[in-house]
């Protein structure tokens, strides 16, 4: 058991984490074109407050975390709401296989800066995209480390995606939106372009 099965029971009960969720879920649909006919993937979905938000945009959803906890709240919620347009996927795409279908648009929400090796996951987000797709990263902007605290064994210091400069996979971010601590970075994505390069 992770912090995060702990933590999912109570989740949904902070205003904070239903706010920001839907200031993310806002900004995606503010800058990308959604459509009924596009399939979605959110990675690190939690209670999946994000995507409820979108499911009305959307044609489908698959919702992806390696925490039992929160996807058990998020099956709950599912359930509840007699959902048909979310399918629940237990994964960490950095050692289990990438799914087989493709997706339109990629979403992740405070979930990179938990992961050491950003260049891997961002090329095996990109295997996942359909051409001409979209891949939306919300994140911690570059901070002091105190978000999390010293017992924190991610990136200490916000994700390294902050740091635009000196991390550009496409060079053609679309947009990178700062909302108090977070950045939000929609990037097109094109097939003749290999992240892993």
């Amino acid at each position: 058991m992770n912090e995060f099965d702990i933590k999912a029971l109570t989740w949904d009960d902070n205003p904070q984490f239903a706010e920001r969720s839907k200031h993310i879920a806002d900004k995606i649909r503010e800058h990308v074109p959604l459509t009924k006919k596009m399939v979605g993937f959110e990675y690190g979905c939690g209670t999946g407050l994000i995507s409820f938000n979108l499911m009305p945009y959307l044609k489908s959803i698959t919702l992806a975390d390696s925490s039992d906890g929160m996807l058990d709240v998020l099956r709950k919620k599912i359930q509840k709401h007699n959902v048909a347009t979310m399918e629940i996927l237990k994964t960490d795409l950095i050692i289990d296989k990438i799914p087989d279908k493709k997706f339109d648009i990629i979403y992740t929400a405070l979930t990179l800066h938990h992961i050491e090796d950003i260049k891997t996951i961002l090329a095996r987000f990109y295997k996942m995209l359909n051409n001409s797709a979209f891949l939306s990263v919300a994140d911690l902007d570059k901070e002091d480390g105190s978000f999390h605290g010293p017992e924190f064994h991610g990136h200490q210091q916000g994700c390294p995606m902050a740091e635009n400069e000196k991390v550009r996979y496409d060079n053609q971010i679309l947009i990178k939106i700062l909302i108090n601590n977070v950045i939000i970075e929609l990037l097109p994505v094109y097939s003749d372009y290999n992240l892993a390069q």
